[in-house]
């Protein structure tokens, strides 16, 4: 097993004093520091870094920081500290934009159906954070899609996974060959084939109505393509790793 790299150990224990103030402090850690949606009042500035060190459950940050841990080591190995811890936030900081540019399309067209059917913007305001409305309007535009643009208005993010997609994507494209195992079902594949698997049941959850869980499907595809962004803008400039030392 893989001795934990200097700056993947930190993470890992940022992380977990996270964890363990959300269980002593409870909801109060969430609205502090998980990502809101930047519309809402509980959003503050430093939670597009913070969510990323905030998990939902105990299985939710175990399976994170393991994959932190067996896929992280090796990259930082390689690059070094500074190049790693670089490329991580970087992965984390792409994957909430690209989930919240998701979020702010979804709560702008429910806000252009509002207006549409007569209400001011003082109306749609009061909407999202009370969640009623009057009932013509709710028959007109479909509660289906109302509700789904308070759950976008009202939705927090948590997590590493969209940071974590990234040193996935890293790995994968500088180790594509390496055997890894899947748990179900238990059988070899490459590095090559796993990532972009993964990427596409992300695309699949994300654009249909099926759901495993309440899981930002593209703050992952966030986080992979970013990370693949700066793995291909790396390869074609030969980056200079003495920069980062």
């Amino acid at each position: 097993m893989s001795r934990l790299s200097e700056i993947v150990k930190h993470l890992i224990i940022i992380n977990v004093i996270f964890f363990i103030a959300s269980i002593v402090f409870g909801e109060l850690m969430y609205d502090l520091f998980a990502m809101h949606y930047p519309g809402n009042s509980d959003f503050i500035v430093w939670q597009p870094i913070t969510h990323m060190f905030m998990h939902g459950d105990i299985t939710h940050i175990l399976f994170n920081m393991f994959g932190l841990w067996m896929f992280g080591t090796p990259l930082e190995q390689m690059w070094g500290k500074q190049k790693f811890i670089f490329f991580y936030l970087s992965a984390g900081f792409g994957a909430v934009l690209v989930q919240t540019l998701v979020y702010h399309y979804d709560v702008m067209s429910v806000t252009q159906i509002l207006i549409d059917n007569g209400l001011t913007n003082t109306d749609v305001n009061t909407f999202y954070k009370s969640g009623r409305l009057n009932t013509s309007i709710i028959q007109s535009v479909g509660e289906e899609r109302l509700y789904s643009g308070i759950q976008s208005f009202k939705a927090v993010m948590v997590g590493a996974s969209g940071a974590l997609y990234g040193i996935l994507v890293g790995f994968a494209m500088l180790f594509p060959n390496v055997q890894l195992m899947l748990l179900f079902p238990p059988i070899p594949i490459k590095a090559k084939y796993l990532v972009p698997l993964l990427i596409l049941f992300d695309l699949f959850f994300g654009f249909t109505s099926y759901s495993v869980g309440p899981i930002a499907h593209f703050a992952h595809i966030g986080g992979a393509i970013t990370g693949f962004l700066m793995m291909w803008y790396w390869k074609k400039n030969q980056f200079n790793d003495k920069r980062w030392n």
